[in-house]
């Protein structure tokens, strides 16, 4: 089973920049689809980034432009690159792992890191 431990949060000020990492207590699997979420106090959690074994990506479009994923499978760590926050970004942000088998898929989940973004 798949463990992973987000860190990186905190506050900023809009326009700044914050770099999120999220580290599988395992390997991670070249087939593991690795994705960040967010979730805000009162909204439903929804997709900011997933990035595919190799290499392709799709963003929400709220940060297509300014959020970058990436990962390093040899070091089992996939990371959130956050540019020009805006307010609206404040939300915990959790890793996900989505780990296929021959039948299914199966996800993971970090508890999560806060991001706030003061005006």
């Amino acid at each position: 089973q798949v463990q992973l431990v987000e860190s990186g949060g905190g506050l900023v000020q809009a326009g700044e920049s914050l770099r999120l990492s999220c580290v599988a207590s395992g390997s991670i699997l070249s087939n593991d689809i690795m994705g960040w979420y967010r979730q805000a106090p009162g909204k439903q959690r929804d997709l900011v980034a997933v990035i595919t074994g190799g290499g392709t990506t799709n963003y929400a479009d709220s940060v297509k432009g300014r959020f970058t994923i990436s990962r390093d499978n040899a070091k089992n760590t996939a990371y959130l690159q956050m540019n020009s926050l805006k307010p609206e970004d404040t939300a915990v942000y959790y890793c996900n792992a989505r780990r296929y088998y021959g039948i299914g898929a199966v996800d993971y989940w970090g508890k999560g890191t806060l991001v706030t973004v003061s005006l």
